[in-house]
């Protein structure tokens, strides 16, 4: 099992355990990660998992694309390394990876 970590605005980290094929959100949702708050259950309908890739992990995980665009629209402060949780699936790639919970989701 690749470890994630998602940091917080403020710079909290909590580095956990993903596994492989889950989502990066039902991942957070596994192990009670403050901010991703995934109203719709990962159906791609709310923009309450938004995240932000950080630095180069964009390149190896993927920017979005085509309705998961779209659904960012509705995001707060959504940005250039945006993503849904519920739409990036997890690899033996994603050793290291870091994931920021935007501010505003707090």
């Amino acid at each position: 099992m690749p470890t994630v970590n998602f940091v917080a605005a403020n710079g909290k980290t909590w580095a956990v355990d993903a596994e492989i094929g889950s989502t990066v959100m039902e991942t957070a949702k596994r192990h009670e990660i403050p901010g991703i708050v995934a109203d719709c259950g990962g159906s791609m309908s709310c923009a309450t998992c938004h995240i932000y890739i950080a630095g180069d992990w964009l390149d190896r995980i993927g920017r979005a694309t085509g309705d998961e665009v779209d659904m960012l629209e509705l995001a707060i402060e959504p940005g250039e390394r945006s993503r849904l949780s519920c739409q990036v699936v997890v690899t033996d790639a994603f050793e290291g990876a870091v994931i920021e919970i935007p501010a505003a989701q707090f």
